[in-house]
């Protein structure tokens, strides 16, 4: 992983200082950075023209101020942190939001700082907010065990890949006297875009493609977990728009509507074939009303697992309703046969 620049580093906290050193921007910057005042300045000039900071006032004597672009960062230690108070002082006095997107943002910064908090067993988190280019993204890293890692041992699941796939259903959480386990799948709907960085998995949300993502990667992050978040500044999405759309307003204010991507339930190059691999998917599917599962990039599944999903499970649990969209021809057929009445 490449070294940061020193520029890099300088624009972590860059609209904090400048607000902070509005008059002695260059000389702050050559005593942090252990530099000359000459050298300090070409950095400053730099991140004038780059959009980071405005310059006003007379040549020999300018006052800097914060400039479009705008970037908050800052490490914490885990223990006693309060991550509603940590962002209304640290954060939320630096940018300029609207009232939708700094909804959407503190509900997705204190959300995932809690996580990080009450579920990582680690002892840091770091914490990035940038305003770049009409988009707000919010990092939030922590040093703990990982989130697919939790999960899977406190499920005593056989593949961490399992883990995702319980985490996209939304309603799980590993301590469930204190969390209703809906933090990340509300947070993963409020953003443009949504990724989680973990155990050598990779679980992304882009609101463009209405698809959930599990990649497989080598990630340079061996430890924790990393939430990355993305939203449009001009967006008109409301927090209340993504908690009614999965809700049955107005008479049952009840998480009630989940969607679930068949491909995380298939392990590596598996096919869905077997009983046991649908009754591993269908976990937790009697806590929701209205269960769609999204059967794209699945070209086909076995007749005992389309059995055990679309009429054992189906017949037993009449209250939830399963909804299948994207099938390929050969899954069609095999949910027609399912769910037709059979004569024997």
């Amino acid at each position: 992983m490449a070294k940061p620049s020193r520029l890099d580093s300088l624009t972590k906290n860059i609209t904090r200082d400048v607000l902070v050193h509005p008059h002695d921007l260059t000389k702050f910057y050559a005593e942090k950075e252990g530099i000359t005042r000459a050298a300090a300045a070409r950095y400053v000039l730099q991140l004038e023209q780059e959009g980071w900071i405005a310059r006003s006032g007379p040549p020999t004597r300018p006052v800097f101020s914060p400039g479009h672009l705008k970037r908050v960062s800052q490490q914490y230690k885990l223990a006693n942190l309060e991550e509603d108070l940590i962002w209304t002082k640290d954060f939320r006095p630096y940018f300029n939001l609207s009232a939708n997107i700094s909804n959407i943002v503190m509900h997705g910064f204190t959300e995932m700082v809690n996580n990080s908090i009450d579920h990582s067993t680690g002892t840091s988190v770091f914490i990035s907010a940038s305003q770049i280019e009409g988009s707000f993204t919010l990092a939030v890293s922590d040093n703990g065990i990982g989130i697919f890692e939790k999960i899977s041992k406190a499920l005593s699941l056989p593949d961490k890949r399992q883990a995702l796939f319980e985490l996209s259903k939304g309603k799980f959480t590993t301590d469930p006297t204190r969390h209703s386990g809906e933090g990340v799948f509300f947070t993963s709907r409020m953003f443009d875009f949504f990724e989680i960085d973990a155990n050598g998995l990779q679980f992304s949300h882009d609101d463009t493609s209405k698809r959930d993502w599990l990649l497989e990667q080598s990630s340079p992050f061996k430890k924790g977990t990393i939430v990355f978040m993305r939203i449009s500044l001009e967006s008109s999405r409301t927090t209340s728009e993504v908690f009614n759309k999965f809700m049955n307003a107005p008479e049952d204010y009840d998480f009630a509507k989940t969607i679930v991507p068949m491909k995380l339930a298939q392990l590596g190059d598996e096919q869905l074939i077997s009983r046991s691999q649908a009754k591993r998917l269908i976990a937790r599917f009697d806590r929701f009303k209205i269960v769609i599962l999204d059967f794209n990039a699945v070209n086909e599944v076995g007749q005992a697992f389309a059995d055990e999903l679309f009429r054992v499970y189906a017949n037993a649990h009449p209250q939830v309703e399963l909804t299948p969209i994207n099938m390929t021809e050969q899954v069609e057929r095999m949910w027609m046969r399912a769910v037709s009445p059979r004569t024997h």
